[in-house]
């Protein structure tokens, strides 16, 4: 009778994961899938990030199977705590995923494989397939602090011959060093467990170098991270700084608008920018506190009057500025960047308006006043300002006109005084952004074309200067942090200009680039890991078996992540701390042969 029961539920599990599989690769699964009363299932297909990646690298789809829902906390408690015993709060789950027991994961593996062994037809399975591997988010409430099971078949052509069974452990938060195990003893208990007699070993770490190396003992919450990982071969011992020969990948993501960037008053003339646009789009416009004492009429006049005596009697139109006059925003870039990233010398008039004007306007009264003023000399002929060529602004256009004797009539009502702002504000930003690439020689004028295109929309130009924005970010945090150079520069800065051409602006986006260890090793080599991580292995082919011993300073499963972990994790800006805590990773896997 329980042999009955037990093979109505594997076939039971296997249609139900045979359904989400064939719905999941058609694209039309209702994701999560409920299955029995209690539990339900997401299927990860291919270029999905899989929760388990840091422990196995297996197939590229997956099913996670896992309980439905979580026990809602009273956030009006405060869980009192006993510091001596950190291990306790591993069971302080936060909101997230929530986790079978561990006996009921073992139950649902056992049924998997049941329905994966070819040798089980009294099943009477209809449609035979190799599925997914199925893993299981367990709750760690086994002595060995289980959170995960999975199941993966093993198969010649198109023939299952066994199966892969894998079991992931953590302990922690934790913070005594006492309780590392040697790299001899991992290795002992893995050539008993596995009847090895020879083992390899692959090492990991995982370093951040962005609070390595910022700004003086200050944490300034943002989510921009600069971090390396570092894998080699043969590992000496538990902790071992990797070594020079290893290789190494940079992952940069970096968010717009942290004030502690060099170019920070670069990214606020964006965002008047955007301020702009936004007014265009909404009818509504936010005006900026000023950041100047006179008032926009007052700076227009003087830059009017300054252009009306430089006029000469010969009437020339071009008039060049004087640059150490003209002071743009980028004056304030920190003098460590201005290799890399300094004002222009060649602000035209419209330039400079913009530099005047978004400093100090407050309101829509104040454009159409400074706007007047500025036709108003035009038409008058009392000016005849230098502009660049190849400007499509509005009132780049009206000085060309100005130049024959004859302007077009503009209505400065509705938009057009925001728009006019707008423009050469746009113009401006374009230029500076692409006289910095193109100065470094980061990048042709072509290559950047896509950036700078005022074919497509005034919305998706702002897009794509913003772009534009977040590349010259990472390329100055890497300038001033790591004190790249341009053999390091310039392939970043072709595999950001390569993924924003085919993507819209997104600042979560981790940008890598392949580092060789010794450009940033005296970042890390006195710093302590985020992640280390040693695989040990015997066997090969599908014969193969690792066993990873992990430390890390965040739960390496997100779903036995602690409630109010920062006050133990707390490190400084240097990395270190006064009591560092760590957990205790460890994935184990064995064979099951069904020939």
């Amino acid at each position: 009778m329980a042999a009955a029961l037990r093979h109505r539920s594997a076939t039971g599990l296997y249609d139900s994961l045979l359904r989400i599989y064939t719905e999941g690769k058609q694209g039309i699964l209702k994701d999560p899938f409920p299955f029995e009363s209690d539990d339900q299932v997401h299927f990860i297909g291919e270029g999905c990030k899989s929760p388990v990646e840091n422990f196995w690298n297996g197939s590229s789809m997956i099913f996670i199977m896992e309980k439905i829902g979580h026990e809602e906390t009273d956030q009006n408690k405060v869980p009192q705590i006993n510091t001596a015993d950190l291990s306790e709060l591993s069971q302080l789950s936060s909101s997230g995923p929530a986790a079978v027991s561990v006996t009921r994961a073992k139950q649902l593996i056992s049924l998997y494989t049941i329905t994966q062994n070819p040798f089980m037809t009294h099943l009477k399975i209809s449609n035979p397939i190799v599925l997914p591997p199925l893993w299981v988010r367990c709750d760690g409430s086994d002595p060995e602090h289980t959170y995960w099971l999975g199941a993966e078949p093993l198969k010649t052509g198109n023939k299952i011959t066994g199966i892969n069974l894998h079991t992931i452990t953590c302990n922690g938060p934790i913070a005594d060093k006492t309780c590392f195990v040697t790299l001899e003893e991992l290795k002992k208990a893995h050539k008993i467990r596995h009847h090895s007699s020879v083992v390899t070993t692959k090492g990991f770490a995982q370093y951040e170098l962005m609070r390595s190396t910022a700004l003086e003992d200050t944490v300034v919450e943002s989510e921009s991270n600069i971090y390396v990982d570092i894998t080699w071969n043969t590992v000496d011992k538990i902790l071992q700084t990797p070594p020079l020969t290893s290789t190494g990948t940079l992952n940069i993501r970096l968010a717009l608008g942290d004030p502690r960037s060099p170019i920070y008053q670069l990214y606020r003339e964006l965002q008047f920018l955007l301020v702009l646009a936004e007014g265009i789009k909404t009818g509504v416009t936010e005006w900026p506190e000023p950041l100047e004492a006179e008032s926009p009429v007052e700076l227009v006049q003087e830059l009017l009057d300054d252009l009306k005596n430089k006029l000469d009697g010969f009437n020339i139109a071009v008039i060049k500025n004087d640059p150490e006059k003209v002071k743009c925003d980028t004056a304030a870039v920190d003098s460590s960047i201005k290799s890399l990233f300094s004002e222009r010398g060649d602000l035209d008039f419209a330039e400079q308006l913009w530099c005047k004007m978004r400093r100090s306007v407050t309101s829509y009264q104040d454009l159409v006043e400074c706007f007047t003023m500025i036709i108003k000399s035009l038409k008058c002929g009392e000016i005849q300002p230098w502009i660049h060529q190849g400007s499509s602004s509005l009132l780049s256009k009206l000085i060309q006109q100005s130049y024959h004797g004859t302007m077009e009539a503009i209505s400065l009502t509705g938009i057009t005084p925001i728009k006019m702002l707008l423009e050469i504000g746009l113009d401006k930003m374009k230029k500076d952004y692409v006289s910095c690439f193109i100065g470094q020689e980061l990048a042709t004028l072509t290559y950047l074309d896509y950036f700078i295109s005022s074919s497509v929309g005034l919305q998706e130009q702002i897009h794509r200067v913003q772009k534009l924005h977040h590349m010259l970010e990472i390329l100055v945090s890497c300038t001033v942090f790591l004190q790249f150079k341009h053999e390091n520069l310039f392939p970043l800065t072709q595999s950001c200009i390569k993924y924003y051409k085919e993507n819209p602006l997104d600042e979560k986006h981790v940008f890598q680039l392949p580092v060789r260890p010794a450009v940033v090793n005296k970042f890390y080599q006195n710093e302590y890991p985020q992640i280390w991580r040693v695989e040990i292995s015997s066997g090969h082919g599908q014969r193969e078996i690792k066993t990873t011993w992990q430390l890390s300073t965040n739960a390496p499963v997100e779903h036995m992540t602690v409630n109010n972990l920062g006050f133990l994790c707390d490190t400084t800006i240097n990395g270190s701390s006064e009591e560092r805590v760590h957990f205790i990773a460890v994935a184990k896997c064995s064979h099951v042969h069904f020939t």
